[in-house]
Formats: structure tokens, C-alpha cells, sequence
């Protein structure tokens, strides 16, 4: 499977509607950056801490099929390596996720394409000697065609650091689009059941095989200055199973992948944007003035029927 990076590709998945409005909150989201203020510097070490406990429940749903609670992705966040009344199973696979993602967060300041294998065993993905090789040669495609367009232009626009330009983060965000299409190519073909209606547990399998390269994706995505984004398992589930109908048919997968992918990444960028900018003291204002204002409208609406014989109008 070949990585299309050709200007002529991204520029047709960039001026994807889907794509285009995902890249606008996408730049709304960078021009915060560089973040000066100390709330809103703790906002988004929340946020990414955050990130990585829903991310890490997706994957440990996947890969066990159970019901991973936020609590339990939580607990093992913070350390824990037992939780009481809960499976020893569901830990160990939360903490395998932990592993695989911490492991991964190295990617975007190395390119170092070997901890894509080892975020694999970690989460205990077997792939085939073919399946790595195909894998090896597509991220090196993809690393090439990076290096050589930041060559060719000083700085990039697949590679600019920080621009808020919604146009330079949409090609920048389809390139990232167009690599985890081809990698989650490789990682279906590797399957028995890789094309066609998939049933759930065959959909799950190659979910599962698909994790890794999900992670690799997102740091990817901060190699090229691009904020990750998070997929619930339904979601990736949902993914592997428009893949797999569009690889029956003619049209290929590559549209698919990114009009599906792209709302997500838009919803995930705009939660991002607005858990930077959260004023607890302003949030506690407010919910105080609603407060104040549902109480008003329900003793209204309890007097509505008492005639009122003044004549002047009693504010409640």
C-alpha cells in the first residue's frame, strides 16, 4: 500500500467540506498558542492528561470487549494497578494502553518509527513480518515526503509551526489523513476479512490490530503541528466497518476515512479550545446567574394563577 502525498491528493482531501470546517476550529485552537496565562496552562495539561484516560478506555473497550468504565481508565492513570471488584484483566489491558500511549508520545519529537512496533507489543498486537514491513515502508514514505517538502520550501506548510492559517491546517491535517488511510490499508489487508460487511467481531479484531497506528497517527498529527484527537471505540468500530464497504467498491477508502475522522477531529478541537480557555471562577458565576434565573421563571410560573390586585408590578 503507497502513501499518495502528492500535492494534487492533499490538496483534493484539504478542500473537503468535512475537512475545511474541521480545520477551522483546528486553527482556532492553535492561534491560543503560545499559551502565556497559568490557568491556561493548567487547563491544558488537564486536557491532555484527560485525553489519554479517553483514549486509553477506548482501547482497552476494544481490546476486551467489556464495558471500561472512565473510573477504571482513571484509577490506572493515576497509578493504580488493582481496582477492587473490578477484573484483574481490564487493569492489565489499562495499563498496557497507558504503556503503548506513553511510549508513542516520544514519536513526535524523534520520528523514531520503531516505537510504532513496540507501542504494538505493548498492547499485544501480533502483526505478521509482512504487515511490519509494509507498515516500515509506509511511514518512511510518508517521513520522506515530509522532509523533502520542508526542503523543497524552507518551512513547510505541511510542517509550519504553530500557523493558525485554516488553509495551511487543512492541507497539514489531510496529509495526516492521507497516512492513516494507507496504514489502516496495510493493517485490513492483514486480515481474513478485510473488505465487504463486516460482523462485529471480525470489525473488533481489526480495530484492534488498528490501535497502534491510531496512536502513531495522532503524534503525527503534533509532528506537523496538528492537535490529536480522540475516537471512542464505536467510533473506530464504525471506521473499520465504512473502510471495509468503500475497499468492496470502486470509490476506495480515502474519503471515507477522512469525512468520518474530520467531524470527530472538529468536535475534539473545539472541546480542546474551550477546556484551554475555562475560567472556573467566571463557570461558577455563571451557573450561579442560572441558577438565580430557573429559580425566578419556577416561582413564576407557581404564582402564575394568583391574581394580582396591585397596581403596581412586584418584581419576585
Amino acid at each position: 500500500m503507497t502513501v499518495d502525498l502528492n500535492r494534487e491528493t492533499i490538496a483534493r482531501v484539504a478542500a473537503l467540506p468535512e475537512v475545511a470546517k474541521a480545520a477551522e476550529a483546528g486553527a482556532s485552537l492553535i492561534a491560543l498558542w503560545p499559551l502565556t496565562q497559568a490557568m491556561h496552562m493548567d487547563n491544558d495539561a488537564k486536557y491532555a492528561e484527560n485525553l489519554q484516560v479517553r483514549i486509553t478506555r477506548a482501547f482497552a473497550r476494544i481490546l476486551t470487549g467489556e464495558d471500561v468504565t472512565v473510573p477504571d481508565a482513571e484509577f490506572v492513570y493515576e497509578g493504580a494497578d488493582a481496582i477492587p471488584g473490578r477484573p484483574q484483566y481490564i487493569v492489565d489491558t489499562l495499563l498496557a494502553a497507558n504503556d503503548a500511549y506513553d511510549t508513542m508520545l516520544d514519536y513526535s519529537e524523534t520520528g523514531n518509527a520503531a516505537l510504532v512496533f513496540t507501542a504494538a507489543e505493548a498492547l499485544g498486537i501480533d502483526w505478521s513480518e509482512q504487515t511490519r514491513a509494509q507498515i516500515r515502508a509506509a511511514i518512511t514514505t510518508a517521513e520522506s515526503h515530509l522532509q523533502a517538502d520542508a526542503a523543497a520550501e524552507g518551512e513547510s506548510e505541511l510542517r509550519l509551526e504553530g500557523t493558525a492559517d485554516a488553509g495551511a491546517v487543512a492541507k497539514r491535517f489531510a496529509a495526516a489523513l492521507i497516512v492513516c488511510d494507507a496504514l489502516l490499508s496495510i493493517v485490513a489487508g492483514a486480515g481474513q476479512a478485510g473488505a465487504g460487511d463486516l460482523d462485529d467481531a471480525a470489525a473488533r479484531s481489526i480495530a484492534a490490530q488498528s490501535l497502534p497506528i491510531l496512536l502513531y497517527v495522532n503524534e503525527l498529527r503534533e509532528q506537523c503541528s496538528i492537535p490529536r484527537i480522540c475516537l471512542t471505540d464505536d467510533k473506530i468500530i464504525a471506521l473499520v466497518k465504512a473502510r471495509a464497504e468503500a475497499a468492496a467498491g470502486a470509490g476506495g477508502t480515502l474519503e471515507v476515512t477522512a469525512k468520518l475522522i474530520a467531524p470527530l477531529a472538529e468536535a475534539e478541537w473545539n472541546k480542546h479550545h474551550e477546556d484551554v480557555l475555562w475560567d472556573p471562577a467566571e463557570a461558577k458565576k455563571k451557573a450561579k446567574e442560572e441558577d438565580e434565573k430557573r429559580n425566578k421563571e419556577a416561582l413564576a410560573a407557581k404564582f402564575a394563577h394568583v391574581k394580582n390586585d396591585n397596581k403596581e408590578t412586584v418584581e419576585l
